[in-house]
């Protein structure tokens, strides 16, 4: 049972990863891939930390942090929607 868990992180895991290389034109798909990747991550511990009967205090300051992450891409995008009207890499001037 424990080994079909960590299949499923590492199949979640390396999906992720490539969402978030060869998608690299919009900025709402890669923030979905990093979150996508982070839900991954939360499985792990989430699994790693029953495994060895430890307190869950861990994956609560994880969530907090994967939701300040999460609230602060969103803020970007909407900052790069108002500013270029779009959400494109190519379409900005990174000089």
């Amino acid at each position: 049972m424990m080994m079909n868990m960590m299949m499923i992180y590492l199949v979640m895991f390396y999906i992720g990863n490539f969402i978030f290389i060869s998608q690299r034109k919009h900025l709402l798909i890669v923030l979905l891939s990093l979150e996508f990747i982070i839900l991954s991550i939360f499985f792990f511990f989430l699994i790693i930390l029953s495994l060895f009967d430890y307190n869950m205090y861990m994956l609560m300051v994880f969530l907090v942090f994967s939701v300040c992450e999460g609230a602060l891409g969103l803020s970007i995008l909407v900052s790069m929607i108002r500013t270029y009207g779009n959400d494109y890499f190519n379409s900005y001037s990174l000089l």
